[in-house]
């Protein structure tokens, strides 16, 4: 009969700071918690007061990795709550800029985050020294992404020229055709990195669960959408309290939430779960190649997924950069908005899942109340009841090994800690 007592402080190579806390006793699990010890930001309580062109380069200091995705769904949100309707050529600038982000966050994710676990190394540095052609690679993708996004918004980390309705500085067709060419030039890098992750071998667990993510039927979606589960629910955004249903833990300075079910998975393996019809062909036949079927319930494949998107991101920023072309940059300042009360919500599928933002604004144009729903903060309860179910398939191995599976685990997740524990309460009901 299996005793084991593991205490993880903290686990490496993941944004934040986050304890696991395991207690088997004869074989019996007493204990098993993802403890979350962050301070809360209350980011929310900072918006209050605050004129509504300020919110989207406020809350896109919440992280910086994905500031591209705040800033946008903040911008959904203020402008479902004034009434402005972005012109077409800033949707498709917005979504090449969405495109650059993912591309970026899943390849730090991919390579710098859990490559190292496949080649036996303590974390980049030494994986660097060993495999460099491996670091290489990653880092000229990464930089492609990071100059993609600071093309169109000045500056990858907390964009600049992302305002309500439009944007302040556009890109040259020159810039664009450039970068176009360094995209379709990227595509040995992105074929080698299917071929790397082909010859990784995942932990064979699956645990049955809820994917949740944003849906249009005729992409493959990143900017709003319906809320659709893998359970057969669908809500629009303005409803998305009837899905996250936040509750407090008493291990975790970051809220947990649930469905119908007691968990949930937001992420790129949801996404793909959701929306595996709308994917690029190169990456449907990525996909494939890596043995990525729906619906897949191994959590560890939500890096596999993070590849596929890699792909898609790629074939799909190289497609819009086309249209743009084609039809031609042309030149737009972001529209007068028309200052009123009114009340809206923003979703948008950042590369750990999907996140809200909801404001009221007041007649003079501050922001009364704003309530913020971080991907991390959905799927805690569902790192841990995977967790609950993997300790019991792995008692007869080494503390090393026991130690090691659960930290492989919360890392597939990808999770932000620091801006899951943003907040504590919500501003307004």
């Amino acid at each position: 009969m299996a005793t084991v007592q593991l205490e993880v402080h903290h686990v490496t190579r993941v944004e934040g700071h986050g304890n696991i806390l395991i207690d088997v006793a004869g074989g019996e699990l007493k204990r098993c918690d993802l403890e979350i010890i962050e301070t809360p930001r209350f980011f929310e309580a900072m918006l209050r007061g605050r004129p509504f062109a300020e919110a989207s380069h406020i809350t896109s200091r919440i992280c910086g990795i994905c500031s591209v995705g705040h800033a946008t769904t903040s911008l959904l949100a203020t402008e479902a709550a004034l009434g402005v309707v972005p012109s077409e050529q800033t949707q498709r600038l917005r979504q090449l800029n969405f495109l650059g982000e993912i591309l970026d966050s899943h390849v730090l994710h991919v390579y710098m985050l859990v490559a190292p676990d496949f080649f036996g190394a303590g974390s980049v540095f030494p994986l660097a020294r060993s495999h460099p052609e491996v670091v290489l690679r990653a880092l000229r993708m990464k930089k492609l992404a990071g100059d993609l996004c600071a093309m169109l918004s000045g500056r990858h980390t907390h964009p600049i020229t992302m305002e309500v309705g439009g944007f302040t500085h556009l890109p040259t067709a020159t810039e664009l055709e450039a970068m176009r060419a360094r995209l379709e030039a990227a595509r040995a890098d992105v074929d080698a990195t299917v071929e790397l992750s082909q010859s990784l071998t995942l932990p064979a667990f699956e645990r049955e669960t809820e994917y949740v993510a944003l849906h249009k039927p005729d992409e493959y979606t990143f900017i709003g959408g319906t809320i659709t589960t893998t359970d057969g629910f669908r809500f629009p955004v303005s409803d998305y309290r009837e899905v996250t249903n936040e509750y407090l833990s008493p291990h975790s300075t970051a809220k947990h939430t649930r469905h119908h079910r007691d968990a949930y998975m937001v992420g790129a393996l949801a996404r793909f779960n959701v929306n595996h019809d709308q994917l690029h062909p190169r990456a449907r036949a990525a996909a494939r190649a890596l043995g990525l079927k729906p619906i897949c319930i191994n959590p560890y494949m939500n890096s596999v997924a993070q590849v596929v998107e890699i792909v898609h991101c790629v074939e799909e920023a190289m497609a819009l950069s086309d249209v743009l072309l084609k039809r031609g940059i042309v030149p737009e300042a972001p529209p007068k908005v028309e200052v009123r009360a009114g009340e809206g919500v923003g979703a948008c599928e950042v590369p750990r899942g999907t996140l809200y933002h909801h404001y009221r604004v007041g007649d003079d144009g501050r922001i009364t109340g704003a309530n913020c729903i971080i991907p991390t903060g959905q799927n805690l309860a569902n790192i841990e009841a995977d967790m609950r179910a993997l300790v019991p398939q792995i008692l007869n191995r080494s503390q090393d090994d026991i130690r090691l599976g659960l930290e492989m685990l919360v890392r597939a997740y990808d999770p932000c800690i620091s801006c899951a524990t943003h907040m504590l309460k919500v501003t307004f009901v």
